[in-house]
Formats: C-alpha cells, structure tokens, sequence
C-alpha cells in the first residue's frame, strides 16, 4: 500500500465529497436495514395470529400493510441514497483520473530525451492510460465499495448484537477465517498482477512499433514473422493471466462457503435458543439470516476489492517509478532576458549517456548576431548535436555555451526554446490539419501568416492543391505529405515564429535542387538580422553561409567562408569538387 500513498493529495483534494459521499453510505445502510426488521416484525405478527395472540384478523392485515408499506419506503430511500452515494465516489475517482493523468503527461514533457532513449513510446502510452486506469478503480469502486462494506459490518453487525449477542457471535464466527484467507490470496494476486501489466506493456511497445513500422514490415514481407512474434508474446500474456484469474477465482467460493456456514450456524444455533426460549421471537432468527445474506456481497466483494488494490498498487509502483524520476535538463530561474542570438561553444564535448558515444571533442567557435553558420561534415560527425545543445535538449559533458555573454543554463529554459525556431532531421508532423501544424510555431498566427510563411517555405502550391487545402488533415506523423513536403511544412511551421535563432538541421535533403534554391532566396531574406544555423550535407546549401564550419568525428577541421574553404586543399574542397561533377554530370 505505500505505492498508493502517492494518491493522499488527491484524497485531500477532494475530501469535502469524500465525506459528502460517507454521509450518504451511512444513511443509505440504516435504511436498508431497516427492511430486515419490518420483516421481522411482519412475521412476528403471523406468529402472533397464529398463537391467537392476536384474534383479529383485520389487525393482522392492517400490521402487515403497514409494514410492506414501511418496506418498499425503506428500499426506496436506500436506492436514492445508494445512487447518490455510488455518483459521489465514481465522479471523484474519475476526476482523480483525470488529475492523474495530466501529472503523468506533465511529468513525461518535462522529462529529457534520454529518457525517451531508454524507454520505449508503448510502455509510456500503457503506464497512462491502463495503469492509471487501475488506479482508478482503486480510488472509486473499491474505496466506494470498502466504505459500503464498512458501514454495513458496523450497522449491521451492532443491530444483531443489541438483539441477540450470543447469537451474532456464532453468526460472524468464520469472518476471521475468511480475512486470514483474504490476506494470503492477496499476496499472490498482488505478484501477479505486476507480470500481467509488465507483458501488457511489452503487447502495447510490440503493436505500437509495429503499426508505426508497417511500411517497413510490408517492404521486405515480414508480416508472418510479426505475427508469429505477436503471437508468441500474447500467448505468454495469456497464460501470465490465467495465473492471475485462477488466483482470483478462489475468492468468490470462498465467499459463498463462508456465508452458507454462516446461514447454517444462525438457522441450527438460532433455532435451538428459540426451542429453549433465549430468542423469543421467531422473527428474530428470519432478520438474521435476512442480515447474513444482506452480508453476502459485501463480504463477496472484499475478495474483488482486495484484487482491484493488489493491482492497483502494483500499477501505482510502475507509475511512480517514471514520476521519480527527474528531468536532466532543469530550469534554473524564472526571469525572461532577451536573446539577440550571440552564441560562444567554448571548448565544448558532449557524450550521450545511453550509447557513451563522445559525439563532441573540444569544440569552440562563435557566431555573431545576425550571422549565418552552415555545419557541414560525415554522417555521424556531430552536426546534429550542436543544434540540440543550442536548443538545450542536452547539457554540455564539459566546457561552456554561452549565448549574450551568459551561460546558456542560466537562462529561463521556456524563454530560450521560445527564441529558437527548429527544424529537425526527421520531420515530424501531427495528426491535425496542415494550418494546426504550421501554427504550431505560433498559436496566435492569422491566416494571412500561416500562407505566408507556407509560401516562403515553397510548399503553398502544394497545400492549394489539396482539396481542403489549408485544412486537409494530415495522417499520424504526416504521412499523407510526401517527405519534401513534410520538411517544407516544418520550415513553415519553424520561421512562422519570427525567433531571433534558426536551427535547421538538414531539413532541404528531400527536396529538389530548385526548390531549394528557392527556398533558400527566401529564407535569406527571412533571417536578417536573425542567427541561422544550418546543417546539410550539400555545398549548394551551405554556400551562401557568413562561415562554415566542417567537422569530423566531433571535432571541427575547417571553418571559414565557402571561398576561403575552396581555395585550401581539404574535406570542404573535395565535397565541393565531388559535387560539382555530379552536377555536371
């Protein structure tokens, strides 16, 4: 239970309702118990009649009227009441959910990418969605349900005392028994149900990279293959269920043969006190034996209870261990300062943690406002990674960036992302409509900047083109666009900001020639007075650069400007040469 002790704020968050909800089980119990005693009395009375107690039959009817009068009341009270109560508890377990929720999303985007690195997108999509979804349960029906089962015990319970002690002793004699019984069932339900969400979440990583890989699986026809893998891993599922199921089906039997011994003990024990005159009244041993089965699921459902908290636990413990975790990269102040785009590396190395890949050696440069630095250089070589320090995605293992003269970390951490438009290698694209993404750059964009900022990207012909042009929604990671269109609409969608940096990280590699061309022109005349970064690969691309940096194997073997570089034997020279001849070619 210490896993679910995470849920207390939220308890206290809404313990107005929680109390609310209380009152309303405590009053809906004392009528259903009610009921039992009208019966009682109402055979009470036949018993009276037929003992000539009573010798008028019109008494007789007008008490049983009263009764099945004071009855059906009674059962209608409780229902309304037990409906209030059953709104009460599920709405606070759904706004725990929801509250839930958005703390573990909130927690996943403050998160660095190496953590993304180290787990995969199925098993973060089944820790918010089915594991919260267990918890869930424990916080509306299983608390709604303890509380019921709680109420009734102690009103029941304390009724049948005040009317018969030596009786509801007996009666609730094989209660121990079935807590012992609860408590070693819960143990193994609780092992269990760790396995089962843990193959859950490898089901949830395996189809997800599946769907998200279908391209892939369907080029090199790999489709029995998968299906044989998901197979495999389903039936493992399976059977790690059925060992959870065959646990948790002990309980209801259990159940059943307590209450059944329960029932047999108030009828043979009951019966004899009133052979001998302990109990009086017959009706006494009929509201008992009405009170154990009233009993029946509420003692039923502890054994489910006890199996939605097992579960929820274990699902709170794999919840928790991503909310332990903190982000690498953190925000150091709240203050917002200008970025005019001064940017120093001054010797800065860099090594990713999950592949101890030392992607940086040493590098130191600078790039004034205004100023267009091209990156050029082998796959692999470390072009990427400079970007992603720029924009802060990562820290520097050793050495300094400076940006204004200031570390880089002492700056506000949303201020500097909201100075840096970036376009990344992959493209990535959101299943919305093609105006959605380019605005989401900048949300507050008019329509006018949207088309504009598409026109200077060259993808404007493209999207008039759809026929819900601007609103054509987009397929999941924007695979309705063709590459070079994805690329153009993330360009749009970067510039449309206006930011004071521009990353772009070879994002013209599946365009033609003359687009990029064009594209270029345009993002000339858009980076005035702008820091503009670019990688590729193309000399075409990087030519118009105020500087070039060429790196290989993370540390820089040339820099200058595109004529300064070509007049110098060197890696800038042969790629420029190679090129060119292609060209010609």
């Amino acid at each position: 239970m210490r896993a679910l002790r995470h849920l207390n704020k939220y308890f206290f968050k809404y313990k107005y309702r929680l109390i609310i909800g209380l009152i309303i089980t405590i009053i809906a119990r004392i009528f259903a118990i009610a009921v039992p005693k009208f019966i009682g009395d109402s055979v009470d009375v036949v018993e009276q009649y037929i003992n000539n107690d009573i010798t008028d039959i019109a008494v007789v009817k007008s008490g049983l009227i009263i009764n099945i009068l004071l009855i059906i009341g009674s059962v209608l009270i409780a229902a309304f009441f037990t409906f209030l109560m059953r709104q009460t508890f599920i709405v606070v377990s759904r706004f725990i959910e929801f509250d839930l929720k958005n703390e573990v999303f909130k927690h996943y985007e403050i998160l660095s990418l190496n953590f993304y690195k180290k787990n995969r997108t199925g098993d973060l999509m089944n820790r918010i969605s089915e594991d919260v979804s267990k918890v869930r349960m424990y916080v509306g029906p299983a608390i709604m349900y303890s509380v019921n089962t709680i109420t009734l015990f102690v009103v029941v319970i304390g009724y049948m005392i005040s009317i018969a002690p030596e009786l509801t002793l007996y009666t609730v004699a094989p209660l121990p028994i079935l807590s012992v019984s609860i408590y070693k069932l819960s143990v193994a339900i609780h092992k269990r149900s760790t396995i089962v969400q843990e193959f859950l979440s490898k089901l949830t990583t395996f189809a997800q990279e599946s769907f998200s890989g279908i391209s892939v699986i369907k080029a090199y026809g790999i489709e029995p293959r998968t299906l044989t893998g998901f197979t495999e891993l389903s039936n493992t599922s399976r059977e790690k269920n059925i060992d959870l199921a065959k646990v948790q089906a002990l309980f209801f039997p259990m159940m059943i043969l307590l209450i059944g011994l329960s029932n047999l003990i108030v009828i043979y024990i009951g019966g004899k006190q009133f052979i001998d005159g302990t109990i009086e009244d017959l009706g006494v041993i009929v509201e008992f034996i009405i009170f154990v089965n009233m009993l029946t699921w509420p003692v039923a459902t502890v054994g489910w209870v006890t199996s939605i908290v097992q579960q929820a636990e274990a699902s709170q413990v794999r919840i928790n261990e991503f909310l332990s975790q903190e982000p690498e990269i953190t925000n150091s102040t709240i203050e917002k300062t200008p970025i005019h785009g001064s940017i120093v590396f001054d010797k800065v190395s860099f090594t990713y943690d999950d592949t101890n890949i030392t992607a940086l050696k040493g590098i130191s440069f600078q790039v004034d406002p205004g100023q267009t630095i091209a990156i050029i250089g082998k796959t692999g070589s470390g072009k990427s990674t400079i970007l992603d320090l720029i924009g802060r995605l990562y820290d520097v293992s050793q050495g300094e960036i400076k940006i204004e003269g200031r570390a880089i970390d002492s700056y506000n951490l949303h201020n500097l992302r909201e100075s840096i438009g970036y376009v990344p290698q992959d493209a990535f694209l959101f299943s919305d409509s093609i105006k959605n993404n380019i605005k989401f750059g900048k949300e507050d964009a008019t329509d006018d900047q949207v088309i504009e900022a598409a026109k200077n990207a060259v993808v404007h012909k493209n999207i008039i083109g759809f026929k819900n042009e601007y609103e054509t929604v987009l397929g999941e990671r924007g695979i309705t666009l063709s590459g070079g269109q994805k690329q153009r609409v993330s360009i749009a969608r970067a510039i449309i900001k206006s930011p004071s940096i521009l990353l772009f990280d070879d994002c013209l590699s599946a365009v033609d020639t003359e687009t990029e061309e064009e594209i270029l022109s345009n993002l000339d005349k858009i980076s005035k007075n702008k820091t503009t970064f670019i990688v590729s690969h193309r000399v075409s691309t990087t030519r118009n650069a105020d500087k070039i940096i060429v790196l290989d194997e993370g540390k820089i073997i040339q820099q200058g400007s595109h004529n300064q570089l070509i007049e110098v034997e060197g890696y800038y020279k042969e790629l420029y040469l190679k090129q060119l001849n292609e060209k010609e070619i």
